[in-house]
């Protein structure tokens, strides 16, 4: 399936990168996609906050009615430092 989007969270706290995840998984739906990319980066030692809060971000009730699933990227767009995210029609 194509990504019809990609969200870079690299380098933002943790409040910046939710309101950004919240508004892109918003904004993304409205627009009919279905597949996007959200990088989360692997943090040092491969142990990245925003990489272990993310699913738990996606998982909160404000998305039940938009992301279908996610899961890990493929190395060629992030591996672990990635999640693809599967939103609702």
């Amino acid at each position: 399936m194509p990504i019809d989007a990609r969200l870079d969270l690299h380098g933002l706290t943790q409040e910046q990168a939710h309101a950004r995840l919240d508004a892109f998984i918003r904004a993304q739906q409205a627009r009919g996609a279905r597949c996007v990319l959200v990088i989360t980066g692997l943090g040092r030692a491969q142990s990245g906050v925003l990489r272990h809060i993310t699913p738990r971000w996606l998982e909160s009730p404000a998305h039940h009615e938009r992301v279908l699933a996610y899961g890990t990227a493929h190395p060629r767009d992030g591996g672990e430092g990635a999640l693809y995210v599967m939103l609702r029609k």
